[in-house]
This record gives C-alpha cells, sequence and structure tokens, in this order.
C-alpha cells in the first residue's frame, strides 16, 4: 500500500484546518475556514514565507502579523495542538491513509490547475495517487435507482475499464457504487471521491483487495473519520469533474440533488470539459434540462476506441466524438 511522508507545510495546515477528530473526539472549535486561509496564503506569500514557517518559535514577527489577521489566542491554540496531530497522523497511518495539502508538490496537479482557489486545502486517501493524474470518465447519478439504470451503468463502466482508462465515481450508493463496481470487475482502474466516512470505505473487504493491488485510489478532502454532511457531499462534485476529462450523467433529480449541483456548476465553467446525458426514449425532465445548459447526448460508444476518441477529443469539438461513434453502432455499451 502506497504510503507518503508528511510534509511540514502539510502538518501546518492539518493544524490550523482539520478537526484532527482520531478516536471520536469532537472537533476543534475555531478552525480556520478555506476563505481566511486563502487570505492567510496570501499574506504569507506577500512576507516570501510558507505554512511551515508558522512552527518556528522564532518567527515572532511572522506570528504576530499572521495573529493579526486570525487572532493571536486563536492561532497559537491551533498551532499548539502537535499531541493530537501525532494521534491522528498514527490513527491514519494504522489504515494506510495519507494526506497531502494544496502547498505540496505532489499534490493533484489537475485539481490545483482546474479548482485554483476552489481546490480543497487537504485531500485525504488510501490507495495509489498516481490515478488522480490519468484523468478518465467521470459518471455520476442518483442514489435511489432501478435495476436497470445499474446495469446500464456498469456496462458502460466496464467499457471505459477495457479502454485502459480511469472511472471517477462519488462512492455513494445506486449509480457511483455501480460505475466503481462494474470498472473493478473489468479490470479497470477507479477513482472514488468520498464525501464521508472514507475510513469505513477503506476498512470494506471488497475495497481492501482492490486497493492493495493499486487499481483503486479512495479520497475525500475532509477528515477520515467524517460523518455525512450535505455540504461535504455537494463540494466533492468540484473535485469529480475536475479530476475527469468528461462525464456521464446517467440520473439525476431535476433542481435538486448533488448530481443535478455538479453538473449545472461544471456546465457554468468558462471552458469546462464536456459533460453528457444518458440518451432516453422518452422525455427526461432533468437530463433534458442538462442538455439545455450544455450538456451533450451520450453518443453511440460501444468500443474501447470510441471511449478513447471521447476522452482525447477537444473540448470545444465534441462533435468528432459522435461522428467517430457513429460509424459503428451498438444497442448495447457491451456489445
Amino acid at each position: 500500500m502506497v504510503t507518503m511522508e508528511l510534509s511540514q507545510n502539510s502538518a501546518a495546515v492539518l493544524l490550523l484546518c482539520a478537526p484532527l477528530i482520531a478516536g471520536g473526539r469532537e472537533p476543534t472549535a475555531g478552525l480556520v475556514t478555506s476563505g481566511e486561509y486563502s487570505r492567510l496564503e496570501r499574506l504569507l506569500h506577500e512576507r516570501g514565507s510558507q505554512p511551515a514557517d508558522l512552527l518556528s518559535e522564532h518567527d515572532d514577527e511572522l506570528r504576530t502579523d499572521c495573529g493579526q489577521l486570525l487572532g493571536e489566542d486563536r492561532l497559537s491554540a491551533l498551532l499548539a495542538r502537535g499531541f493530537q496531530l501525532s494521534q491522528a497522523l498514527a490513527h491514519w497511518q494504522s489504515r494506510s491513509i495519507w494526506v497531502v495539502s494544496r502547498e505540496d508538490d505532489h499534490y493533484p496537479g489537475v485539481l490545483r490547475d482546474r479548482l485554483r482557489a476552489e481546490a480543497p486545502l487537504l485531500l485525504y486517501g488510501c490507495g495509489e495517487p498516481a490515478l488522480l493524474e490519468q484523468g478518465g470518465l467521470a459518471i455520476v447519478g442518483s442514489r435511489n435507482v432501478s435495476d436497470a439504470l445499474v446495469e446500464y451503468t456498469e456496462a458502460v463502466a466496464e467499457l471505459v475499464a477495457r479502454a485502459r482508462r480511469v472511472v471517477v465515481s462519488g462512492g455513494a450508493r445506486g449509480i457511483d457504487q455501480a460505475a466503481m463496481r462494474g470498472a473493478t470487475r473489468a479490470g479497470g482502474a477507479v477513482v472514488g471521491v468520498m464525501a464521508d466516512s472514507l475510513e469505513r470505505a477503506i476498512l470494506q473487504r471488497e475495497n481492501r483487495d482492490l486497493l492493495m493491488e493499486g487499481q483503486v485510489v479512495l479520497v475525500s478532502p475532509c477528515d477520515p473519520g467524517a460523518g455525512f454532511n450535505v455540504g461535504h457531499a455537494m463540494g466533492r462534485n468540484k473535485q469529480i469533474y475536475a479530476l475527469a476529462d468528461a462525464a456521464l450523467v446517467v440520473s439525476a433529480d431535476y433542481q435538486k440533488g448533488g448530481t443535478w449541483t455538479g453538473a449545472t456548476e461544471h456546465l457554468k465553467r468558462p471552458g469546462h470539459r464536456p459533460v453528457y446525458v444518458r440518451v432516453t426514449e422518452g422525455p427526461d425532465r432533468a437530463l433534458d434540462a442538462l442538455k439545455d445548459a450544455g450538456a451533450l447526448a451520450w453518443p453511440p460508444v460501444t468500443t474501447p476506441e470510441h471511449v478513447e476518441r471521447l476522452l482525447t477529443a477537444p473540448p470545444s469539438r465534441p462533435e468528432l466524438v459522435r461522428q467517430a461513434c457513429l460509424l459503428y453502432t451498438s444497442p448495447s455499451p457491451r456489445d
């Protein structure tokens, strides 16, 4: 299992921003928010400093300046959580959980480049981090779906795996898990972006073997022991889209839920990568509305070569994918 040494910059960010709730403790009050950290980041940059410098007891001037921004007592209390950090690190390491901060060179470049200030300050993970830089197809959808949609999703994910491309999804029940299951059964690689309960997912037998074999990486911007939170579930959608070359929305609820929010937010981004929606026999209010917002009808992708064309086509020329795929048509992604 892959392990990574914690940098001093990441240690500082953890002390300032992370709840460090290993062992069931209550999160620390007064953590630095993303907005506050962005202001702190600018201050450090202007001074030619980095977060690790806050751990030095000899730079009183830096601590004073940062204390004026965050509050001196608050800053001191957060930086004094060294024992809690050591406990959390020991707990994570026993479960092969690694953590990187936005300050690290080995932080996923696609997240930093595509999300910029919206990239998560911290990313916790387990498995092969190199999978995070390989792009692939994001497959997303609702939690409560029919068996037919589960089978459809598994078939598409299997085809992506046969093309030796990565499937990116969210790890929730329904479409997310079907996508991950279809890809791994076909021997493909999977990136699962978890909104909660990363630690619990890692300990599940079906994930553990795949993690050890380097076939799966599970990541989360949230503390590995954190439970479900609606805000976290909505926020991780940005990371799913950022890690992929294109996305397929299998199902969604009209104007509500994480799938709808993630797709519509991504479609509003300038120069966004293609978002496709499943083609239905009749009208589908949510999928039709996403097409009106700029999503594309999923082309007749039936071979691994089609998948490769779809994922490598210029974002501004998605029609090239459809033209190529129309040369070969088949009613089922498995054919």
